[in-house]
């Protein structure tokens, strides 16, 4: 890599720069190119060439590659930059990428990978048998010494990894893990040089540092400012599923950041970008009608909602938790927020994930029995409609997840919801980087932590509910509740997949019961507004865009 950016460059970052400050500062509200008749994707012969911009919310808090949830902004470099084992399409279906193929046992503790021959590092070292098993060592395990954690939806009964010959890897489980292939594909499931896992946490969060196999590498970046990358002319080895195969066709994708959703978008509409990650939700059906690219992906993951810290008062109470579930009015947050497109939650897990099923009678709306319940736990209504107990009002504070662009917008709505059945409610919100921070699952402080979270296989998601097996304990009830804990065991270490489909549905209906998670919506958490000279971009089981396949068709 060279952190040097080329003269040809250099003109073209400045004039978006330049751009977006004079959008912001004259309130310029652009329209549509001229012209008309955008091309729809895939139409034309691809070129080979180009130059892309890519303007974005954020860059993220931290470029260590392996973390224990690599920031959802981060995942669209990352994935130009390094390649997965496998490929998981928007279907959630699973094919091979850099394993060309993959065996397990009957009980599935052990799995074979076969990877495929050739396949380099843009340092030039080989991505072979003892490359996979520092990677994956190091996923499960991460490196307290150096501060580095695991990923935190890595297969918590991950035992060993051992080179068998240079293309194939022998991996062993403590009990059955279903999900582990799946979870290759997942966006933290990344490839990274051994020389690169070896370096220390502050040499690693230097991006330029970070070597990956990707079709891209990195040209040059600037921290919270934008990042460069400039296509790899040597790759040839893209999961043989999409529809290209040797090095990318577009020469680079700057990434910009751009904290301000109008001048993202007005920027797209005049042509000064390309591509404006997280417009309104509202404004996608206005673009699609004057002739842009729009996308809303949906994710495999968990559905945009509350975990619950039961160790925080007063939602170590089961019935309090019950009635914030019921005092939430989804509908009214769907038709105000969003669009007929999204959809409302049917369980905390997305419905589209194999094995979710259908609970959205546990945690429909009724202020009334949500009131009710209010009463029965001791909670009486004030002359300002506010409820205490004991003289200690019924307060909750929401922090606005900025990994979600209408979060702030949604939270908002909750929080007028929940005051009207006597909740006293506050707002906080941060930024990325401080909300990274201070607002941490089981903080003793944070009472409601708001959830965008993917997953490839529901396999990982009793990983994440309690502490068993180092588990992240959303809940904080560490292993109090044994049910719960008997449930995610059950699920995670499933040898049968039948079988795990049946112990997921129970455990789905348990957690809201219990009411440990509240939903809020189906999450479409990527949005993308794209100019229409872009063509062919692709998007994976995790909503993210996948510019190797893409080709521009005009140039500027």
């Amino acid at each position: 890599m060279t952190t040097s950016r080329t003269a040809r460059r250099v003109p073209r970052a400045r004039r978006l720069v330049q751009a977006a400050i004079g959008i912001l500062t004259t309130v310029l509200v652009a329209t549509a190119c001229a012209g008309g008749g955008a091309q729809s994707a895939g139409s034309g012969t691809p070129q080979d060439g180009g130059d892309l911009t890519f303007l974005i919310d954020s860059l993220g808090d931290t470029w260590i590659p392996n973390n224990s949830a690599i920031s959802s902004f981060q995942g669209h470099i990352w994935g130009h930059v390094t390649d997965k084992l496998v490929y998981v399409d928007e279907n959630g279906k699973t094919s091979p990428w850099i394993a060309t193929s993959w065996d397990q046992n009957a009980d599935a503790t052990e799995f074979t990978l076969h990877l495929r021959s050739g396949v380099t590092f843009s340092d030039g070292t080989p991505l072979d048998a003892a490359a996979v098993v520092a990677n994956l060592d190091m996923w499960s395990k991460g490196d307290a010494s150096r501060g580095i954690q695991p990923i935190g939806l890595f297969p918590k009964t991950y035992k060993a990894a051992e080179v068998v010959d240079p293309a194939t890897v022998k991996v062993t489980f403590t009990s059955p893990t279903l999900g582990f292939i799946p979870t290759l594909g997942y966006h933290g499931s990344i490839l990274i040089s051994p020389k690169s896992l070896a370096l220390p946490a502050d040499q690693q969060a230097d991006l330029k540092n970070d070597i990956g196999s990707g079709p891209y590498v990195v040209e040059s970046w600037k921290d919270s400012d934008s990042v460069v990358l400039k296509k790899r002319p040597d790759y040839d080895w893209a999961p043989p599923v999409l529809s290209h195969q040797g090095p990318a066709r577009i020469d680079t994708i700057t990434y910009k950041q751009v904290s301000e959703q109008q001048v993202r978008t007005s920027s797209v509409q005049s042509g000064q970008a390309d591509v404006a990650y997280n417009p309104s939700p509202k404004e996608l059906e206005s673009f699609k009608t004057q002739g842009f690219g729009v996308a809303a992906p949906r994710y495999l993951g968990f559905v945009n909602g509350f975990a619950i810290n039961t160790k925080v008062a007063p939602f170590d109470d089961v019935k309090v938790r019950q009635a914030l579930q019921h005092g939430i009015d989804r509908q009214e947050i769907l038709n105000t927020v969003y669009t007929p497109d999204w959809l409302a939650a049917t369980s905390f897990i997305q419905s589209n994930v194999p094995g979710a099923t259908d609970h959205s009678a546990d945690f429909a709306f009724d202020a009334a029995k949500a009131e009710s319940l209010l009463d029965e736990a001791g909670w009486a209504k004030g002359p300002d409609g506010t409820r205490a107990k004991n003289g200690t009002p019924l307060a909750l504070t929401l922090y606005p997840n900025p990994y979600l662009a209408t979060s702030k917008a949604v939270d908002e709505l909750v929080a007028q919801q929940l005051r009207k059945i006597g909740f006293k409610v506050d707002l906080q919100a941060f930024d990325v980087v401080t909300y990274g921070q201070r607002i941490k699952v089981g903080s003793p402080t944070v009472p409601a932590y708001e959830i965008t979270r993917s997953f490839i296989d529901a396999g990982t998601v009793g990983g994440v509910l309690t502490d068993a097996n180092k588990g992240e304990n959303w809940f904080g009830v560490g292993q109090s509740d044994q049910k719960l804990t008997q449930l995610a065991t059950d699920v995670a270490g499933a040898s049968d997949p039948n079988a795990r489909n049946t112990q997921l549905d129970e455990l789905q209906g348990y957690v809201l019961d219990q009411g440990y998670f509240v939903p809020l919506t189906q999450i479409v958490q990527r949005l993308y507004l794209q100019s229409p000279r872009v063509h062919d971009v692709t998007y994976n089981g995790l909503a993210y865009a996948n510019y190797y396949t893409a080709w521009i068709g005009d140039q500027r």
